[in-house]
């Protein structure tokens, strides 16, 4: 007789987790029976479908795992919408939108997951495409990029299915959903309402305003998936708050990016004929200060990287206390501004299991 075909889901990884989410959950009882009725439906279907309380406590664990997130101390707060009977893209942008209003809150950012329809046998599920809910557009003109330099591509793509962009400096990106492998994507332009945004001032450079710079509020990661016990979430968009070195020392300052240095170094008057007048690392500070101060003036969550690096810190603390280790990518926990400054950069972690789940992981192509 030929052998029965390999299950969609592994029963192995399956296994694990409810025996973690058991572990972690005491009220959650005795596993055994959840364990036998997991492997009755995977060798029935291929695959299984986890209780709300299941995902929601998978999805932060995924959290808790995530090596290369300095802000894990908050990851009890994951706010987990249970979205998994929604599959089509109409209905998934929609969604997202409401995401972003959700985890938005007026500027009292709100650590937000919406799961969507998870990968099943013979039907893969709807991705995003977009690297982030709200992205700014990058439009190649004469020679030259107007925005941002990693959204050419989606703003290429997005033109070529129809969409009328204004080639501004900081043009959010439509959102764009696969609903299945070949088939042409939708886009969707992001109302007005789920793009909250911060015009950035200097607390007393008053000229840095006219530089006409501004950042989104909420990173909402929209190309990752969130793997739990086996079941594979290619469509699970995620946001925590900003630190303030993402927007301040990368988005805004890298030279592939917004590649802001030399003009902030020109409006302080500094010297940039050699890097040993370091006004590179005089212009980063001035525009890392003016992008804390433009968040807290318009009332929206930040941390700085002191504060976050603390956090990290006193988060690992908790984690030994009870027993599990914190692995943590050293390169990215340590901030890029002034990381000798802080404590998270004096001192070893536990090492990164590419095997630990749950977790998000960079989703395969199609």
């Amino acid at each position: 007789m030929p052998s029965a075909p390999a299950p969609f889901t592994d029963p192995d990884r399956a296994a694990e987790f409810i025996r973690q989410f058991h572990r972690e959950q005491p009220a959650a009882g005795d596993p055994e029976p959840r364990l036998g009725a997991v492997r009755e439906e995977i060798d029935r279907t291929g695959s299984y479908r986890h209780t709300p309380a299941e995902l929601a406590y998978g999805a932060k664990l995924a959290w808790r795992n995530a090596a290369r997130c300095i802000g894990r101390l908050y990851w009890r707060s994951l706010v987990v919408r249970d979205l998994r009977h929604l599959s089509a893209a109409d209905d998934i942008a929609a969604e997202c939108f409401e995401h972003l209003r959700l985890a938005g809150n007026g500027g009292r950012i709100r650590p937000v997951v919406s799961v969507f329809a998870p990968d099943r046998p013979g039907r893969p599920a709807a991705r995003i495409l977009n690297q982030q809910l709200v992205r700014y557009a990058g439009h190649r003109v004469d020679g030259a990029v107007v925005g941002d330099p990693a959204g050419t591509a989606l703003a290429a793509r997005a033109r070529e299915l129809g969409w009328k962009c204004a080639e501004d400096r900081f043009e959010a990106l439509p959102l764009l959903v696969q609903e299945r492998p070949g088939e042409r994507p939708r886009w969707y332009e992001l109302p007005d309402d789920t793009t909250l945004e911060v015009p950035l001032s200097h607390p007393e450079h008053t000229w840095f305003a006219e530089l006409g710079l501004r950042w989104y509020a909420v990173p909402a990661i929209s190309d990752m998936t969130l793997e739990i016990g086996g079941v594979r979430y290619p469509t699970a968009p995620f946001n925590g708050w900003y630190m303030g070195t993402e927007i301040g020392a990368r988005n805004l300052a890298d030279a592939d990016r917004y590649d802001m240095l030399g003009t902030v170094a020109e409006r302080l008057g500094l010297d940039t004929s050699s890097d040993r007048t370091l006004w590179r690392d005089r212009a980063l500070v001035e525009l890392n200060i003016a992008v804390l101060h433009s968040f807290q003036e318009a009332g929206v969550t930040i941390a700085d990287h002191h504060t976050e690096s603390e956090r990290f810190l006193k988060h690992v603390a908790q984690e030994q206390r009870l027993g599990r280790p914190t692995p943590a990518d050293w390169s990215w926990i340590v901030p890029p501004v002034s990381g000798g400054l802080t404590p998270v950069y004096h001192r070893y972690y536990d090492p990164v299991d590419p095997e630990q789940r749950p977790a998000f992981l960079a989703r395969e192509p199609w």
